[in-house]
């Protein structure tokens, strides 16, 4: 994992940032307090967060999915580039950690787009789709136990309306997915992952070298 863009040098990516990231106070001020939590580097890039935003933006996206909070800068960047009206169901188990997240999206003022959803999230993807939920998404972002990946992209493909985007992160899993000699369960879940999404026929897709690797999939059929 990397909270920067990792294939870049550091007077590189130092001069990046600078004609970049157009840093909002809070989501500088959440970055830091995130960066003095024990597992910061969970923490996305600011700029694959202002890319995403981006893309929300783009797309004119107004219902969106997140699966994998932690201290809430991605669910965040997204709120402050939704529309008024837009809204997100972010997808966590860890109630220490969403405390964090909440207190910001308050202070932010966004907190009324966040539907904050504690459980599993398999669990979570299967009651949105009995809801009748499916095919209603816009946009969705993937960031959670590795091992899930499959399970979560497969489910969010059906809650995504066609033409619909999801956007997974650590797909490069900071180079250990080119290192033959690494086999841990998580980079292999990698591996099996990014080799699905290559065959996957239902999605145009691209893995971008930004942040720790992020993949875009844009649902076709």
């Amino acid at each position: 994992m990397s909270t920067q863009t990792f294939t870049l040098s550091e007077p590189l990516y130092s001069y990046y940032r600078s004609v970049s990231i157009r840093d909002a106070a809070i989501l500088r001020r959440l970055r830091e307090e995130t960066a003095r939590h024990p597992l910061a580097r969970m923490q996305i890039s600011p700029e694959q967060g202002q890319f995403m935003a981006l893309l929300v933006q783009l797309m004119g996206a107004r219902k969106c999915l997140e699966i994998g909070v932690f201290t809430g800068y991605s669910a965040l960047c997204t709120a402050l580039a939704l529309p008024a009206d837009g809204r997100i169901v972010a997808c966590d188990v860890s109630q220490e950690w969403t405390a964090v997240a909440r207190r910001y999206w308050r202070e932010a003022g966004v907190a009324d787009k966040i539907d904050l959803r504690l459980a599993p999230a398999l669990d979570t993807l299967d009651g949105l789709l009995a809801q009748g939920y499916g095919g209603s998404f816009d946009f969705a972002f993937i960031d959670a136990d590795k091992e899930n990946y499959r399970g979560y992209y497969e489910k969010t493909l059906r809650l995504l309306r066609p033409g619909g985007l999801v956007a997974v992160d650590n797909t490069l899993w900071s180079g250990r997915v080119a290192d033959p000699a690494v086999g841990d369960a998580d980079t292999e879940a990698i591996r099996d992952f990014n080799a699905w999404v290559h065959r996957d026929s239902r999605v145009n897709m691209s893995l971008l070298p930004i942040g720790d690797g992020l993949t875009l999939a844009l649902r076709i059929a």
